[in-house]
């Protein structure tokens, strides 16, 4: 496409769809998206209450990584089974699911239905961000798309500062439980939104052939990794028979999926996507990116409250500069790819700008002045704008409207991955390290035992004994940031040979869809 043509060629929503229907489409999904996102966020800045009142400071990465590794599971469920029937009845029952999950969360007594809460919520919370993102594809052509993805970007940006926020308010008011019990009028609200405004192009009903046998296996391929990563080196000893036969079991499971997606009618995650250069260049950036992101900022909050003093709230508020640089990166060039069609620089540059938080942070030690801290997150929040919808734009601009879901559920599905492992991995090596560090810490004998501190707790230490406390919280993970700096430089090596293809002014159908849309 030449400059002229891009500068002239401002594609509408699909022809037959209005704006206003647009725009009630996208209302409904940002509350489901907003959900979705809420739930990796809100508990941060609660977890070290939580998990201090259930006594199971040992199992607080389990609350984490059991939510991410349930959606991720998912993810190409959804987004395989809505390109095969429609969309909206199982974006219906994704919600349904995840609400479900916010009861059991909710009622819980004990770790382990806590944990069990968070993954039924993550089974249905999946395929809320990949359904949301695929039903835009669905209406809105891809040059036209990017400020609409820019806003998806500036929703998760919300959550990622108003997650932490309520979490906190409910801690320190209410009660934790509300951060569950929240979500029951915003999810009756999204699945009205979804029942009277969601109306989408219609799809072929003949039987669709799922691929359970795929399915399966990926779910057993997905799990045995994110337990290699999460019990490795902690639980049980890198070289233990248990963790030597998860590595096992993962490689088996990986090479049986690849042989069964080979012979699927429908595979659930089609071989042939990875012939596609922008596909393999971009799902692997996204990896990276997700072991970055969500092994940086998950633990953030907790280092706030530990480390500087600051209250469950306040926690929250400190993570605002990072939503900030996030909302005006992503909407601002969401805006600018849907005005001039080009795309490739930003996700390049975001990736750097990415690289250069991590290594700032890694920096920070337990006397680093609060706003200097809230500057580093501002950086990486511009960073992260300015790269991850836009990674998801050129997956969907790849491939035809037909196969749209199962595209973005699978990009999704690596950066998932990525996002398990970075919070495994991180969570592991910081409670290592922890562990290590109070090890032999004279806690005093008021103290309690180091498995319950909670962030009350510790600031009611006495000076010296807190002190010992905090440096350990911020010799434990700070220096982990540092090691995911090289990551970044490899993701903005890779995306850097993106092709920059035109982005597409119409939705692409085929014939038999073209008559059922109509």
């Amino acid at each position: 496409m030449s400059d002229t043509t891009s500068a002239t060629a401002e594609s509408k929503p699909e022809e037959g769809v209005s704006t206003r229907s647009v725009l009630l489409v996208f209302a409904g999904l940002m509350v489901a998206m907003l959900l979705a996102s809420l739930d990796q966020t809100i508990f941060a800045t609660a977890l070290p209450t939580i998990v201090g009142e259930l006594d199971g400071v040992d199992h607080m990465l389990w609350v984490t990584t059991a939510y991410i590794l349930a959606s991720t599971i998912m993810m190409p469920v959804y987004g395989k089974v809505g390109d095969l029937i429609g969309r909206k009845s199982i974006f219906i029952g994704a919600i349904s699911l995840f609400l479900a999950g916010s009861v059991v969360g909710g009622l819980a007594h004990s770790m382990t239905v806590l944990i069990i809460g968070r993954a039924v919520q993550g089974l249905g919370g999946g395929g809320l961000m990949i359904l949301s993102q695929a039903i835009i594809a669905d209406i809105v052509p891809a040059r036209q798309r990017g400020k609409y993805m820019g806003v998806m970007g500036g929703v998760f940006a919300l959550s990622s500062v108003a997650g932490p926020l309520l979490g906190g308010f409910f801690t320190e008011g209410i009660g934790w439980r509300w951060a569950f019990w929240m979500n029951l009028p915003l999810g009756v609200l999204a699945i009205v939104a979804a029942v009277f405004f969601l109306h989408l192009p219609a799809h072929d009903r003949t039987r669709p052939k799922i691929d359970v046998a795929g399915i399966m296996v990926l779910g057993l391929a997905s799990a045995s990794l994110v337990l290699t990563s999460v019990w490795g080196g902690t639980t049980y000893a890198w070289n233990s028979p248990v963790i030597l036969g998860l590595i096992a079991l993962t490689g088996l499971a990986v090479i049986g999926f690849v042989a069964i997606e080979r012979r699927a009618t429908e595979p659930v995650m089609p071989l042939r996507m990875f012939r596609e250069r922008n596909f393999n260049l971009t799902t692997a950036a996204g990896l990276i990116i997700g072991v970055a992101m969500f092994g940086a900022l998950a633990y953030m909050p907790t280092y706030l409250q530990m480390v500087t003093g600051a209250g469950a709230t306040k926690a929250g508020l400190l993570m605002i500069p990072m939503m900030g640089g996030l909302l005006v990166t992503s909407t601002v060039s969401g805006q600018r790819v849907s005005k001039t069609g080009r795309y490739k620089t930003f996700p390049v540059v975001g990736t750097l700008i990415v690289g250069v938080a991590l290594t700032l942070m890694s920096t920070m030690t337990a006397s680093t002045p609060v706003v200097v801290i809230c500057t580093y997150l501002a950086i990486m929040g511009i960073g992260l704008g300015l790269a991850m919808q836009i990674l998801i734009l050129i997956v969907q601009n790849t491939f035809p409207a037909r196969e749209v879901g199962t595209a973005t559920a699978s990009n999704n599905y690596f950066r998932q991955i990525g996002a398990s492992l970075g919070s495994a991995v991180v969570g592991t090596i910081f409670t290592a390290r922890l562990t290590d560090l109070l090890t032999g810490a004279n806690l005093g004998s008021g103290s309690g035992d180091a498995n319950s501190l909670t962030p009350d707790a510790v600031h009611q230490l006495p000076a010296a004994i807190q002190s010992t406390v905090v440096g350990a919280y911020s010799d434990a993970l700070t220096p982990v940031f540092l090691y995911l700096m090289p990551l970044l430089a490899i993701a903005a090596v890779l995306l850097a040979f993106v092709k920059e293809d035109p982005l597409a002014t119409v939705i692409e159908r085929t014939p038999e869809e073209a008559v059922l849309a109509a």
